[in-house]
């Protein structure tokens, strides 16, 4: 009876440590699929946010360009029309004066040098040779000055002042342009919204009512052109003061070389 009774409580231990495994099994069968479903849900998302991201940059970017072409529209074609071509004729003349420019700028020094070793050489002819090989505006007006040495060196100097405004006024060319798109697209900005808020007035009392929708869509679309043109010539005038610059720096360079030349000449007289 003994043995028959620790069989039955052997047996039911046994049932329950195998149910307790199984319901364990179970439960981690059944986290793992949790887990996977988890995994497998975070990589869909993982997957689909760039695609998300990627839709919405476009759309921004598409938005964006819509947005810049709606304005234009919406500010009427006939100012923002006149701006444009403001614009578009003043970063051209800009452009070609900023080419000029540079293929104006000379290694002075080095040209100094050449001048030098060329009088010491061949005399004035060697120096002028050398002068006209080069580029730029300084080699001019060494040219120029060289001419003259003949007549003296208060011919020289007097040549090369002269023949230096000159070469001043080629490298202003143009610029007055450009400072006058600079003054002429605010003021077709401004006179564009003036007309565009006679037209709202129009609009208003056509209406006989003072509809807020009414007005403001009328002040934004009179506004455009003011921003336009407000928009150009900051453009234009960011090229504008880098050109003055330039010249300024060109100028100041033409005179550091004449007087270092009228020297040189002044020496070369001596010396002979």
């Amino acid at each position: 009876m003994k043995k028959l009774l620790s069989y039955f409580i052997l047996a039911g231990a046994l049932t329950l440590t195998s149910i307790g495994a199984f319901a364990q099994n179970e439960s981690d069968s059944t986290d793992m699929t949790a887990s996977e479903d988890s995994v497998i849900a975070v990589e869909e998302e993982v997957a689909v946010e760039p695609a998300v991201m990627q839709e919405e940059v476009v759309q921004e970017e598409a938005s964006f360009h819509q947005v810049v072409k709606q304005q234009f529209i919406d500010g009427g074609p006939e100012f923002m029309g006149i701006v444009l071509i403001c614009l578009i004729l003043g970063l051209a003349i800009s452009i070609e004066r900023i080419i000029h420019l540079n293929m104006a700028t000379t290694n002075v020094t080095k040209l100094l040098a050449n001048v030098d070793e060329a009088l010491n050489t061949g005399g004035v002819e060697a120096a002028k040779e050398v002068c006209r090989n080069t580029n730029g505006p300084v080699a001019s007006i060494f040219v120029q000055g060289l001419m003259r040495m003949s007549e003296g060196v208060e011919m020289v100097e007097k040549s090369i002042i002269a023949y230096g405004s000159v070469e001043m006024g080629k490298l202003e060319k143009g610029m007055v342009w450009i400072s006058l798109f600079i003054s002429l697209a605010p003021m077709l900005g401004f006179m564009g919204t003036v007309i565009g808020m006679i037209d709202a007035f129009d609009a208003i009392a056509a209406a006989g009512d003072v509809s807020p929708s009414l007005v403001a869509g009328g002040i934004k679309v009179a506004l455009l052109t003011t921003v336009g043109g407000l928009i150009v010539a900051v453009i234009l005038q960011l090229f504008y003061n880098y050109l003055v610059s330039k010249i300024d720096s060109l100028v100041n360079s033409m005179e550091d070389a004449s007087i270092t030349l009228v020297d040189m000449l002044v020496k070369h007289k001596l010396s002979k």
